[in-house]
């Protein structure tokens, strides 16, 4: 049995008791140098969360996650069903690249830029500290019956954690079906839109229940980023971390008092600890960097007269007495991969920035004659793919040589408009005499103009194409 109700257990988690039911934390508020600098970049992050949406540029809006469409935008960029491949660039270079600033700044996603911990420490933590009071005043609440005063309490913040939680969905399905459309959608009757209104429904539902209730757990239950931090970090990673050599043996311990290090054990880091770690056994995966130990521990450090720093961001490296560094092996791993897929990404998206042609054969037999006239049919289908903002109107057209010779070009549409972003099938037609093919086939060029050809048209393709027929 331990002595101070803070002296956490050995073998399990502070959230957790001996029958494996759940201890809800009540973390202690705490002031420093690392809280203002946390909570500048917090509200900057949900700033930006809530404005994105509203921002257009080029015309559209800076990100948008259409899926009913296809259409994804980013920075007037659109990229549509079709660029899934694309897409998997992107997302290849996000995961390299969180590998990169973790072996270098260890956890510092999980302290300083995660969703979970940005809302939870910034909106949903000041609601309740405001409703129920501090630390003590919440656990005492938790621990009366309920009554008129609780209920009173408890219910007036689960109201406001509600319209938080209604805030922050609303912004989130902005994402997906344009801020613009969204401000007519909620002035709508739901049924008109009951898809994005079930959608709504739902991830307000898990924001409330994640970052009202279940919290810390969802950190160390359900999140894999904490397990994969262990490969992705090594002893030149920064991290959150207890000084041990000077704070070692610690007040309170069964030594001398000039032998005692500068822990004067008051458990102070494990009170302000928001997911019930004692960052003095180390570096451990339920710690998310989040730095409040370190501002605890300064603010003692500063009462007792001891130099700040006892925990610091440091690497296991510089603990062990040895100089931390930057470019380790793990850092140039993770550099070269993530320099690798943005560079893919970058030079193919100028690739799909360009109007792409392909042509394919389209019926399902190589060719067909005409019975009145015996011409010989050749269907072909062609498919664009482009990603530019610029606006086509295109003509096809073969050389008049092969006119000449009795070709003709047939398509159902002209001109055949080609819109910014999008993938496109043109069917085209050649009909021309069994005289036209030689020993069966004919090989010409496809000429694709933007604009009538012979007028102000241009030139923008040439592609070839192989035409066969009765081999005669």
């Amino acid at each position: 049995m331990t002595k101070n109700i803070n002296d956490l257990h050995d073998e399990r988690l502070a959230t957790t008791d001996e029958n494996g039911k759940r201890i809800y934390l009540y973390p202690e508020d705490v002031h420093g140098k690392w809280k203002n600098a946390r909570l500048t970049v917090y509200w900057f992050l949900i700033v930006i969360y809530l404005v994105i949406p509203w921002v257009n540029f080029n015309g559209k809006q800076v990100l948008l996650f259409n899926i009913i469409e296809r259409e994804f935008v980013f920075f007037g960029t659109s990229f549509w069903g079709h660029d899934v491949p694309l897409l998997a660039f992107v997302l290849l270079s996000f995961i390299f690249f969180i590998g990169l600033v973790t072996s270098i700044l260890g956890r510092v996603w999980c302290g300083w830029a995660c969703p979970q911990t940005v809302f939870i420490h910034t909106i949903f933590f000041q609601i309740e500290r405001l409703v129920e009071g501090h630390a003590r005043h919440r656990r005492s609440l938790d621990k009366e019956k309920m009554g008129g005063r609780k209920f009173f309490i408890k219910a007036l913040k689960w109201l406001l954690f509600l319209l938080v939680s209604l805030i922050i969905s609303h912004s989130f399905l902005g994402y997906f079906v344009g801020a613009r459309n969204l401000l007519h959608m909620v002035t709508a009757d739901p049924l008109e839109h009951w898809t994005s209104f079930l959608t709504m429904l739902g991830v307000t539902g898990i924001i409330l229940f994640d970052f009202g209730w279940f919290r810390e757990q969802f950190c160390l239950i359900a999140c894999p980023y904490g397990r994969f931090q262990s490969v992705m970090m090594d002893e030149n990673s920064l991290v959150v971390a207890y000084d041990a050599k000077r704070g070692e043996p610690r007040r309170n311990t069964d030594v001398k008092k000039e032998d005692e290090g500068d822990c004067i054990n008051c458990h102070w880091c494990v009170k302000v600890c928001p997911t019930g770690v004692d960052i003095r056994r180390g570096t451990q995966m339920e710690c998310i960097a989040c730095t409040a130990c370190i501002d605890a521990c300064d603010t003692i450090m500063e009462k007792v007269k001891k130099p700040k720093g006892l925990i610091r961001y440091s690497s296991e490296k510089e603990l062990a007495g040895g100089t931390t560094t930057l470019f380790s092996p793990r850092v140039l791993i993770y550099g070269s991969a993530l320099l690798f897929f943005v560079g893919i990404f970058l030079f193919t998206l100028n690739s799909t920035n360009k109007l792409s042609v392909i042509l394919l054969r389209g019926s399902n037999t190589p060719f067909s004659v005409v019975e009145a006239t015996k011409d010989v049919l050749n269907h072909y289908k062609v498919e664009f793919h482009y990603n530019g903002k610029e606006h086509y109107d295109l003509y096809f057209t073969v050389p008049d040589k092969f006119q000449k010779e009795g070709l003709r070009l047939v398509t159902p549409r002209i001109p055949f408009s080609m819109d910014a972003g999008r993938k496109k099938i043109a069917h085209l037609f050649f009909k021309f005499p069994s005289s036209f093919l030689k020993n069966g086939k004919r090989i010409l060029s496809l000429e694709i103009y933007n604009g009538k050809p012979h007028e102000k048209g241009v030139l923008i393709l040439t592609k070839e194409v192989t035409l066969i027929g009765p081999y005669e």
